[in-house]
């Protein structure tokens, strides 16, 4: 079992940053990929950005490549997502969630765990 706790949203100006978190329980953490989800209102929830375990593969959606970066720290049972100019359309409440195999890092169905979400408002 994990458990994952969001934290890190919030009001932003366009052109800003954020950096969110995501805390998972459970001691083995490091073993699973983890993947950063949107939900904004009226839409269906979306891939943002997915880690292996190891962190030796990256993913992002083409809406925020070279703008977001995931990254996680094992040793702290952490995943991050470094939000930088950001924009009025990525507004949303970001999720993070967990799950056991490596493939199909982009499909939503395919994670096991989620957190409760963090509203990010980017104002124009």
């Amino acid at each position: 079992q994990v458990q994952l706790v969001e934290s890190g949203g919030g009001l932003v100006q366009a052109g800003g940053s954020l950096r969110l978190s995501c805390a998972a329980s459970g001691r083995t953490f490091s073993r699973y990929a983890m993947g950063w989800f949107r939900q904004a209102p009226g839409k269906e929830r979306e891939f943002v950005a997915a880690m292996t375990w190891s962190g030796g593969s990256t993913y992002y959606a083409d809406s925020v490549k070279g703008r977001f970066t995931i990254s996680r720290d094992n040793a702290q049972n952490t995943v991050a997502l470094q939000m930088n100019s950001l924009k009025p359309e990525d507004t949303a409440v970001y999720y993070c969630a967990a799950k056991a195999q490596f493939y199909d890092l982009r499909v939503l169905t395919s994670y096991n765990y989620w957190g409760q979400g963090t509203q990010v408002t980017v104002s124009s």
